[in-house]
């Protein structure tokens, strides 16, 4: 039986810029980095002589990974076509309110105002969205009271 999850995994464009991102913004810490040899790369996304550079990131006992693909010495990848900033990342929190304060004076980039969930398992609750630098949506909800 799966009881919960190990990681949340997906790729950005500048792996530095988003590492600094996600640990200012919800305090993640860098738990290791490290770069792919292009074998092990090429035999996991297709892409001839790419390789990958990942970042495992924590907080709150739960994992992210970020993967930036290299390009070939001399070649540019179409990151696009790799689902760059294709995602959507969701987080429970107590006082969204509270959280949307705090994150409007490290200048993020918010994608809505705080607002009533209308409908589904949320319903009465609140949310927020808002992007990372890859343009991936981070939605923050504080669940209805019980």
């Amino acid at each position: 039986m799966i009881t919960g999850f190990n990681h949340i995994s997906f790729t950005v464009s500048i792996l530095e810029k988003s590492l600094a991102f996600y640990r200012d913004l919800l305090g993640m810490s860098l738990i290791h980095i490290s770069e792919r040899p292009p074998e092990f790369s090429e035999k996991v996304t297709g892409i001839p002589r790419a390789h990958l550079k990942v970042a495992y990131l924590d907080a709150w006992g739960h994992k992210l990974e970020l993967i930036q693909y290299i390009s070939p010495r001399g070649e540019k990848l179409d990151l696009r076509t790799y689902n760059v900033g294709i995602a959507h990342i969701a987080f429970n929190v107590d006082n969204l309110r509270t959280i949307y304060k705090e994150m409007k004076t490290k200048k993020v980039k918010f994608k809505s105002k705080p607002m009533p969930i209308p409908a589904g398992p949320n319903r009465g609750g609140l949310t927020v969205y808002l992007e990372d630098p890859d343009g991936i949506t981070l939605e923050f909800i504080q669940p209805p009271p019980r």
